[in-house]
């Protein structure tokens, strides 16, 4: 995977502010082995399919809703990657979320705000709480990096591939919850109209819309955007909490801290390639074989790079024998070989000919 470089005001809106507030999304079990996994908030009754006392046939479909898809964290070499998805009325879509909230690319709102709005979503007594649902799925740094390292004689499994997945994931979701979904705007991976070819085929009955630039052009991305920055930066934060605890520091990481090390000096930052601290980061606290913890992305360029030419220790890997062609009889014994080459081979019986089958 090619590291990705960002600017310096972007990096400093790109890392987690101190006490980002923490969503329902991080599951903390999950987030600290290192597991992908998906998070639905409730769904509002106003958006549920309607049952009347007087009626006896199925349910009526909710209120027409609009759904926005963003993610955060592709490119980083620390941390998970976040599809975010967040839904409400049609009618809603600009009134509340671009004219009252004022929702925007999660990449052009500082970190305070970001955090605000969503813990406004996440407030029963507020609008966006009574009106909106969104969900998540944390694709882990771990299952990132095992999934693009996979052996060359399985099927690749590349990001764009995961990207889709996760996407497709999270709106086969919300449809199963009974919410009521027209329109759907996704944030581009790759070419908008090959990516929305093949989520049309997927949701034959909704209207996609894959477009660049979709979360400054759409609110409900904008809001899909919030939602996936702010579980990324919460996780990075849980992820740096148990580090500084030492539930999975690097070698090294208890002396410092004995040593009165700052913290902000030992802080990973954004997790970017490009951001100093980060790498720095990874430098201090590589370990010569196993690297690092599940917070990493070992597939990235960044650390393998760190790993085979900084200071790892070398391992070769066995490559597994194919048994794909092998034949029934390769596993008999050849009766030309002599008796001794053969000892337990010949203790019950002399070992069958070609012939026999």
């Amino acid at each position: 995977m090619e590291d990705s470089q960002m600017d310096e005001g972007n990096v400093a809106l790109e890392t987690p502010a101190p006490g980002v507030f923490v969503p329902p999304s991080i599951h903390q079990a999950e987030t600290l082995a290192g597991e992908t996994y998906t998070h639905f908030s409730p769904v509002p009754p106003s958006l549920l399919p309607q049952t009347t006392a007087t009626s006896s046939s199925e349910p009526q479909a909710g209120e027409p809703c609009v759904l926005g898809v963003d993610e955060a964290g592709r490119g980083p070499v620390l941390g998970p990657m976040v599809y975010g998805v967040f839904y409400l009325p049609l009618a809603q879509s600009d009134t509340l979320l671009k004219e009252t909230h004022h929702f925007d690319d999660s990449k052009v709102l500082t970190p305070a705000v970001r955090s605000a709005l969503m813990q406004a979503l996440c407030t029963p007594a507020s609008d966006l709480h009574a009106s909106c649902g969104w969900a998540v799925s944390c694709l882990s740094a771990r299952d990132i990096g095992a999934n693009m390292l996979r052996p060359s004689t399985s099927a690749a499994y590349n990001l764009n591939a995961q990207a889709l997945d996760a996407t497709a994931s999270l709106i086969q979701g919300v449809l199963a919850r009974g919410v009521n979904v027209r329109e759907v705007y996704v944030d581009t991976v790759g070419p908008p109209a090959a990516y929305q070819a093949k989520l049309a085929r997927l949701f034959p009955t909704t209207k996609i819309t894959v477009a660049k630039k979709a979360d400054s052009l759409y609110p409900c991305v904008s809001a899909a955007s919030v939602c996936a920055k702010v579980t990324r930066d919460a996780a990075l934060e849980v992820l740096y909490e148990a580090r500084l605890r030492g539930d999975g520091g690097g070698d090294g990481a208890e002396e410092r801290r004995r040593e009165g090390e700052e913290e902000e000096e030992l802080s990973w930052g954004s997790g970017y390639p490009s951001d100093a601290r980060c790498v720095a980061w990874l430098r201090r606290n590589m370990h010569p074989v196993f690297g690092w913890g599940p917070e990493c992305r070992f597939s990235w360029g960044t650390a393998k790079d760190m790993l085979e030419t900084k200071g790892g220790v070398k391992v070769e890997w066995p490559v597994d024998e194919d048994d794909e062609n092998s034949r029934l009889t390769d596993y008999f014994a050849d009766s030309n070989k002599e008796k001794d080459a053969d000892e337990l081979g010949t203790w019950f019986g002399t070992p069958a000919n070609l012939e026999a089958f």
